[in-house]
């Protein structure tokens, strides 16, 4: 962190101010273009690329019945269509706007951490993940209602692998945090978490992020509950999120109001925000394999 201690001469300023303007258009977050935008759709095409022939039929099955869902601006004809419909939805708040809870469970990082705390009414994203891979998993409810569940289901388990939308620090998960990412000024940590560097981090790496895993590769980056989901990334943004934007931990006092990541800080989290794309995505194949698996959800529910 910190600024430059050299000067620029006009021609450089004018180009990292061109380049800064062009970024800013870029990164900037929208309901649809955030970690959705960039992140939730690779989740999705790991998940589908590491999931059997069947559950891909039954997948592309549910979503033929995306228009009965009666949300003709948010289509799900796509697997990036089905894996940011959640986020789709919110703009029309008068009718949507109760599901706003369930993208995060966010506790404060020098807390202890209890899963199933503020999480009134199941209304948190833990909570909706079980739920509706239940619903998803329930062949007697009728197919929009299990797309609308399909759909909840690959976006929430998305969210709730982004650190930000599980541990914070009295901040509303970075939002309340100002920063630069590099030379781009004018966004917050969270969103930084939820788009420059979820970009960067699926397009990086020595290979294609959306392939098929090795079995050895999927059971090392499966497994687990959505309670155990979120703890690893509380457990993240404690101990590297915010120590890596602040070059302190959160626990030892106050953080200012505001930082900026230089390009060393970016290229140490590429591989953090790297990785809990790659165990989303895994997660979700197994979510699938065990939501449209033959008989009683109950008795194999994480």
């Amino acid at each position: 962190m910190g600024d430059r201690s050299f000067r620029e001469g006009p021609g450089l300023m004018i180009k990292r101010l061109l380049f800064a303007l062009f970024a800013l258009t870029i990164f900037a977050p929208t309901a649809a273009q955030a970690w959705g935008f960039y992140a939730h759709g690779v989740t999705a095409k790991i998940a589908l690329e590491n999931s059997s022939a069947d559950v891909r039929r039954k997948v592309a099955q549910l979503m033929r019945s995306q228009a009965e869902l009666g949300t003709p601006q948010c289509r799900i004809t796509t697997a990036e269509e089905l894996a940011t419909w959640a986020d789709c939805v919110r703009r029309e708040g008068w009718r949507w706007g109760y599901t706003a809870a369930w993208h995060y469970r966010t506790a404060p990082v020098c807390e202890e951490y209890n899963a199933r705390r503020n999480c009134s009414g199941g209304n948190c994203i833990n909570a909706q993940i079980t739920r509706n891979l239940r619903l998803l998993a329930d062949e007697r409810l009728p197919d929009a209602i299990r797309l609308e569940a399909l759909a909840f289901l690959v976006h929430f388990v998305g969210d709730i692998h982004q650190p930000l939308h599980s541990g914070d620090d009295h901040d509303r998960g970075g939002n309340e945090r100002a920063a630069d990412y590099g030379i781009v000024p004018g966004l917050n940590l969270h969103s930084i978490w939820d788009s420059a560097l979820a970009e960067r981090a699926v397009t990086s790496g020595p290979d294609a992020i959306v392939r098929r895993y090795t079995a050895q590769e999927r059971a090392e980056l499966g497994g687990g509950n959505a309670d155990d989901w979120g703890r690893e990334s509380w457990q993240t943004a404690r101990d590297f999120v915010y120590p890596n934007a602040f070059d302190r931990k959160p626990c030892d006092g106050d953080l200012p109001s505001e930082t900026k990541l230089t390009q060393d800080d970016i290229v140490a989290a590429v591989p953090v925000s790297r990785q809990r794309v790659q165990q989303a995505g895994i997660r979700i194949a197994e979510m699938l394999e065990l939501a449209f698996a033959p008989g009683p959800l109950e008795e194999a529910a994480p």
